[in-house]
């Protein structure tokens, strides 16, 4: 199961955002990554690479690798529709980010990893699959025994978000996935559009 396990505050230092969830460091050094820190002279980014970083930074955010990325840029561009508005459904729609989203991990690492570790339920079975599509209805819920794990209490005791595409039952600590959400109630600071110029290069 490939992931990114690098450092995870170099990145978000790099592009100047916590994608990665809350992180003092960035607080402090709210500059890119390098040896002469905020003094160093650095070049205006061609188009190319404005495109790149914002490709790079909807991977890092959800947490792919470049050939999942592609895969999923792909089936996008195959259905009918604004392809980066598709392709950040698609995004959204994932099991691991609809685990996030629901409270039940602070962050998608988190939610990947329970997941991966079995924790997780979707229509009342278990799927331990990160990339797993959720489709409108379906229910995800938390496996009967991980109820009381402290990672799953301590985070849902943290949340306060809410998303109208996504209904929470927080007796049973479980959620469905209600609608497709529109680009507008998707939260991401991410310019898919350029990403869509970037491929169709």
């Amino acid at each position: 199961m490939a992931r990114y396990i690098g450092p995870s505050t170099k990145i978000a230092r790099k592009f100047g955002e916590p994608i990665f969830g809350f992180d003092r460091v960035l607080d402090k050094k709210n500059y890119p990554p390098g040896q002469h820190g905020n003094n160093r002279r650095r070049k205006a980014a061609s188009e190319y690479g404005i495109q790149l970083r914002e490709k790079q930074k909807a991977k890092y955010t959800y947490g792919l690798l470049e050939r999942q990325f592609a895969g999923l840029f792909k089936e996008a561009a195959r259905r009918q529709g604004v392809t980066g508005e598709i392709l950040l459904q698609l995004l959204e729609s994932r099991l691991d980010n609809t685990v996030f989203r629901l409270g039940i991990a602070p962050t998608r690492a988190a939610a990947r990893q329970l997941v991966s570790h079995k924790h997780i339920m979707v229509n009342g079975d278990l799927v331990n699959i990160p990339s797993f599509v959720v489709r409108v209805g379906d229910v995800v819920s938390v496996r009967e025994k991980s109820k009381n794990l402290e990672a799953i209490t301590d985070s849902l005791a943290g949340t306060s978000k809410k998303y109208n595409w996504l209904e929470w039952d927080s007796t049973n600590l479980r959620g469905r996935y209600i609608a497709v959400p529109s680009r507008e109630d998707i939260p991401e600071n991410i310019q898919e559009q350029l990403i869509v110029e970037l491929y169709s290069k």
